[in-house]
């Protein structure tokens, strides 16, 4: 459990700075990062801190969905809002649009390595993915529509309220899937095994089953 929670912490504190990187880039944010800001620009708190809100507010729709929060659920609510506040304490604001594109692919990168990070963790997914798997277990609504329609709806409204929409956002949704699609092969032990098992197994039936010598 210790092995597990160094890896959970530093990766939910990482995934908010990464975050801090591609709201200081402003160039486009996704679209829960765009719902915070919105509320932000209404209420005068911090990104951080609406992170944590919102997330709480979320965990609570698992009531009715009937799903069960993990440790790792409640540390994603607790810090990853503070992991953006750091990072945007920390983090001059970049000028030119080259580096503004520079912070934003450094950010998206910096996600996908600390979702590896934390994902792999295997400690309870966070509220945002907890309420797709929810909805998709409760009505059977497939996964890819639900999350389509929840990150819709707060894009929508994040981008009422005022959020940062731009191609950074488009970007973020495109390649998102992709990073982390190499990120947590890599960065979760669990996942390396069952691919490095499923190698060993096509391995020994090639071994048994070698490939028939054509003659001529």
């Amino acid at each position: 459990m210790l092995l597990r929670l160094a890896r959970l912490i530093p990766g939910l504190i990482l995934y908010g700075i990464a975050d801090a990187f591609m709201i200081k880039a402003a160039v486009g944010v996704d679209s829960w990062t765009v719902f915070a800001q919105g509320v932000a620009a209404h209420t005068g708190l911090s990104i951080g801190i609406l992170t944590n809100i919102i997330g709480l507010a979320v965990l609570l729709l698992w009531i009715p969905l009937r799903q069960r929060p993990g440790l790792g659920t409640v540390l994603n609510i607790l810090l990853v809002g503070p992991g953006i506040d750091l990072g945007l304490w920390l983090l001059p604001t970049p000028g030119p649009l080259w580096l503004r594109i520079v912070f934003f692919a450094t950010g998206l990168l910096l996600l996908a390595v600390a979702s590896g990070i934390y994902i792999g963790a295997r400690l309870g997914p966070g509220p945002r993915d907890g309420l797709m798997t929810g909805i998709h277990n409760r009505f059977g609504t497939p996964i890819w529509i639900a999350r389509t329609a929840v990150e819709l709806s707060v894009l929508l409204v994040g981008w009422l309220l005022g959020g940062n929409v731009g191609l950074g956002t488009v970007a973020f949704a495109l390649l998102i899937g992709p990073l982390c699609g190499v990120t947590l092969p890599l960065l979760d032990p669990v996942t390396r095994r069952e691919a490095r098992d499923a190698r060993a197994v096509q391995a020994k039936q090639a071994a048994a089953d070698p490939s028939p010598i054509h003659t001529r």
